[in-house]
């Protein structure tokens, strides 16, 4: 009697199969480097930016032209082969993880600018241009592309859309969403799809705000049509001060409760401005236990006349030092720690994770509080720095991935985080996806109802599930399973949300 096969053996051999089947497929219909298959090239491409959860693909996928994009949707739908989009891997979330049974569709490629118009104050460009590169484009007709996320020099728009992103400027200049006009692609079956249109509106439907954010699961987006903006006159910069975290978050409701709508109002801890000052030397004030970064832009008239106006309502909320940027170059310095806090962040810790809850700006302190509180809970550090002036909270949480057990209580201290923003009347994310990593924390947030109205909508679009697969909306057993692992744990902070 022959001896059974092992099954991680028969796993293998299952896996080549249908790798072998998927190159087969794809090799004829892609450019000579065009399709990626072997450990070596396919591991840069086994995570984004989230680096804690890795897995390598089939295959990756590069195509150049639309009708390669095309002919490999339809070839992987025809084998019934997963499909993850992936722009430049710079997302937080694990959005762009690949599968082990599924391909890796790179559009890196795309990357032309192939219209700036002036006069309707748009753009249109492919996916994989970056974020920056459009404002770069636009500055010789004094126009720009208003979202600015810190990962801007390299993040490319189709990222962006995918994750609805934001960045120091959204308070004032809106998100991807507000943004954006046209997004045209392809659905999985490879079928060509258009959301929105140049007009101010369009017949039908309005979809254009189910794909943005929709992290690849709808559509696979290959150009985008974005607003542009006129280059403000003049940007100044207030530098604010605070010996005690509640008065900074009160100071940021004191900012918007007075009428005034700053160009950026972001807010760091003093761990994180320790951080950011010892990399890029910004000129922060290190003794503050949290600073304010309030920026107003436009005529030089209106920005002094905001500019005196922020002063005094965060000199009234407690400010102990106010330093307002002198010129362009001192503006720029003040934005360089916030700009950075992420590499900074990496300079002092082997791994972080960034959390990216929303709470109501009253809240501020209340869970900054709660973190300090979490920090000495599970026995990791966490430097916070966020878009204060829409409530958008980015908890950095420093540990080792090398350590099973810190990666554990990593996970366990980002899940309170999350369902902490909940039960205070915020949401699980803000703009940085739920892709893998805030799963779980959507069965805190939905109900079982809820989350199946999401699922009939990626149905509509992708009725075999077969585009980016598994992520942001949890299924039934997972959060069963989930509820069943925080009681083990003793981990359920709020009883009295919906959850499972």
């Amino acid at each position: 009697m022959n001896a059974p096969v092992p099954a991680d053996a028969l796993a293998r051999a299952e896996r080549q199969a249908r790798q072998a089947r998927l190159v087969a497929a794809l090799a004829p219909l892609l450019p000579e480097g065009g399709l990626l298959y072997t450990p070596e090239d396919t591991t840069p491409y086994e995570c984004d930016g989230l680096t804690a959860y890795r897995q390598r693909p089939l295959a990756v996928a590069l195509p150049e032209t639309e009708a390669q994009v095309q002919a490999v949707l339809r070839a992987c739908h025809g084998l019934g082969i997963p499909v993850v989009a992936r722009g430049a891997g710079t997302g937080l979330s694990g959005g762009a993880m690949p599968l082990a049974d599924g391909l890796t569709l790179s559009l890196a490629r795309f990357n032309r600018i192939l219209a700036i118009d002036p006069v309707s104050r748009t753009a249109r460009v492919q996916c994989g241009v970056r974020n920056l590169a459009i404002s770069e484009a636009a500055s010789p007709y004094g126009l720009y592309y208003a979202p600015d996320p810190s990962s801007q020099i390299a993040c490319t728009i189709g990222g962006n859309v995918a994750e609805n992103s934001g960045g120091v400027h959204c308070l004032k200049y809106g998100l991807t969403v507000h943004n954006v006009m046209r997004v045209r692609g392809f659905t999985v079956e490879g079928e060509p799809l258009e959301f929105g249109g140049e007009a101010l509106d369009v017949p039908g439907l309005d979809l254009l705000p189910v794909v943005v954010g929709s992290e690849g699961m709808l559509a696979v987006t290959i150009e985008v049509t974005v607003k542009l903006v006129p280059k403000p006159q003049l940007a100044r910069c207030i530098m604010a001060s605070f010996d005690d975290v509640r008065k900074a978050g009160d100071a940021v409701a004191s900012v918007i409760a007075a009428g005034i709508i700053p160009a950026g109002l972001e807010m760091m801890d003093k761990p994180m401005t320790a951080a950011v000052e010892d990399f890029v030397h910004a000129g922060y004030d290190l003794d503050a236990e949290a600073i304010l970064l309030c920026e107003s832009d436009g005529t030089p008239e209106e920005v002094e006349e905001e500019i005196g106006r922020m002063s005094e309502v965060l000199r009234g909320a407690g400010a102990t030092a106010i330093a307002v940027s002198r010129d362009e170059a001192e503006r720029l310095r003040f934005w360089s720690g916030r700009k950075n806090a992420f590499p900074a962040s990496g300079r002092i810790s082997p791994d972080y994770m960034c959390m990216d809850s929303t709470i109501p700006r009253k809240r501020l302190a209340d869970i900054l509080l709660a973190i300090q509180a979490m920090e000495k809970k599970y026995g990791l550090r966490c430097a916070n720095v966020f878009h204060a002036g829409d409530g958008n909270l980015h908890p950095l949480i420093l540990f080792d991935a090398n350590d099973p057990d810190q990666l554990h209580r990593c996970e366990l201290f980002g899940a309170d985080i999350l369902e902490t923003s909940v039960a205070m009347g915020g949401t699980v994310t803000g703009e940085h996806g739920v892709g893998v990593e805030k799963l779980n924390s959507m069965c805190v947030q939905f109900s079982p109802e809820e989350r199946e109205q999401m699922f009939a909508v990626k149905r509509a679009f992708d009725p075999r599930g077969l585009l980016n697969p598994g992520k942001v909306i949890p299924t039934l057993n997972r959060c069963a399973e989930y509820g069943k692992m925080l009681v083990r744990g003793g981990q359920i902070a709020h009883p009295d949300l919906p959850r499972f």
